[in-house]
C-alpha cells in the first residue's frame, strides 16, 4: 500500500498554494519618448535661433510697462468690451428675427449676416471711416448735425466695425443655441399661459445659455486680437503704441513682440474665465464636475508620500 502512496503530495503543515497574481506589465510607447524627444530639440533650436538674432532683447522689458503700452491695453480691453455687448446685443436680436415666422424680419436678418459675415472686418472698418463720401452730413434733425468726417471718429469707426460684423456671428450661435432647447420646452411655457417674450426670457435663453456660453468665450478672445485692426484707422490701442514706439525708439520688431508678450496674457486670463463660466452653466448638464485644474494639482500634492494604497481621510 505504501507504493501507492502519492509522492507528489505537499508534506503537512504547508500552506495551500493558490493562484498566483497577475503581473501586469505596462505598454511601452517608444513613439511619446522619440516625439518628445524631437520636440524639445526643435523648441531648443528655436531658442537658440531667436538668441542669435539680431534683436534688442532688452528693450522688451524696458518698455513692457511704459505708459503708452499700459494706455493701450486699457483701451484695447475698453474696445474689447464695448464691441462684445454690441455683438451679442445685436446677435440677440438678429437670431431671434432669423427665427420669426414674419418672412420680412427673417429676410432681413439673413441679408445682414451674409452682408457682415461674407466681408472682411478691415474692410469693412475702411468703409465706415470713408463714408463721408456718400453722406457728406449727419443730421439727427433737432438733436445733431454735423460733417461725417466729425461725426464718424476713429473710436465710434472701431465700435461699429467690431460690433457690427461680431453681431452676424453672435447671431449663429445664439440661433445654435436656441435650436438646442427641446421644442417641449416652449410647449409646456404656451400650456401654462406663458407670452413668446416671457418663454424666451425665462425657459429658452436659461437653458440655451449652455451652447451658447464656449462659443462665445472664443469670440471674446478673438475679439481681443481683432482689436488691432483699428490701428489702421488711427484708433491708438496696443498694437498702434507698440507700432508708435518702435518707430522712436528704433527698435521695430522688438514692440511687435512686446505686443504679442501681452496679447498672449489677456487671452491667457480670458481663457480661465472662460473655463470657470462654462463649468457653471454645465451644472445642469452632468452629475458631477470634473475637477478643476487648482483640485487636481492640489490633489496630487497631498498624495506625494502617501504609502501606495493608501486612502485620504
Amino acid at each position: 500500500m505504501s507504493a501507492d502512496i502519492d509522492k507528489t503530495a505537499e508534506p503537512k503543515g504547508t500552506p495551500p498554494t493558490g493562484p498566483q497574481a497577475v503581473k501586469a506589465i505596462p505598454v511601452r510607447h517608444y513613439g511619446r519618448y522619440v516625439t518628445a524627444v524631437i520636440a524639445i530639440a526643435l523648441l531648443f533650436a528655436i531658442i537658440y535661433a531667436f538668441s542669435q538674432g539680431k534683436i534688442n532683447w532688452h528693450a522688451v522689458p524696458d518698455y513692457f510697462f511704459d505708459d503708452r503700452i499700459t494706455t493701450g491695453v486699457g483701451k484695447t480691453l475698453l474696445l474689447t468690451v464695448l464691441s462684445m455687448l454690441i455683438g451679442i446685443v445685436g446677435g440677440i436680436v438678429l437670431a431671434v428675427m432669423r427665427l420669426s415666422k414674419n418672412p420680412v424680419t427673417s429676410s432681413i436678418a439673413w441679408f445682414y449676416i451674409w452682408f457682415f459675415r461674407g466681408t472682411p472686418v478691415l474692410v469693412q472698418l475702411f468703409l465706415w471711416f470713408n463714408l463721408g463720401l456718400v453722406f457728406e452730413y449727419i443730421n439727427l434733425m433737432p438733436f445733431y448735425k454735423d460733417y461725417w468726417s466729425n461725426f464718424m471718429t476713429p473710436l465710434l469707426t472701431a465700435l461699429l466695425g467690431l460690433g457690427l460684423n461680431e453681431a452676424a456671428y453672435m447671431a449663429e450661435i445664439c440661433r445654435a443655441g436656441l435650436l438646442a432647447v427641446d421644442e417641449g420646452q416652449t410647449e409646456a411655457a404656451q400650456a401654462l399661459g406663458m407670452s413668446h417674450g416671457k418663454t424666451l426670457l425665462r425657459i429658452i435663453i436659461p437653458q440655451a445659455m449652455r451652447v451658447i456660453v464656449p462659443p462665445t468665450g472664443n469670440e471674446v478672445i478673438n475679439m481681443l486680437k481683432t482689436t488691432s485692426l483699428v490701428a489702421a484707422v488711427q484708433y491708438p490701442e496696443l498694437f498702434r503704441y507698440a507700432q508708435d514706439i518702435g518707430t522712436v525708439s528704433g527698435a521695430p520688431v522688438e514692440m511687435y513682440f512686446l505686443a504679442a508678450a501681452w496679447y498672449l496674457i489677456l487671452t491667457s486670463v480670458l481663457s480661465v474665465g472662460q473655463y470657470y463660466l462654462e463649468r457653471y452653466y454645465a451644472r445642469g448638464s452632468s452629475r458631477s464636475l470634473p475637477p478643476t485644474p487648482w483640485q487636481k494639482v492640489k490633489a496630487n500634492m497631498f498624495s506625494i508620500g502617501r504609502p501606495k494604497g493608501a486612502v485620504s481621510a
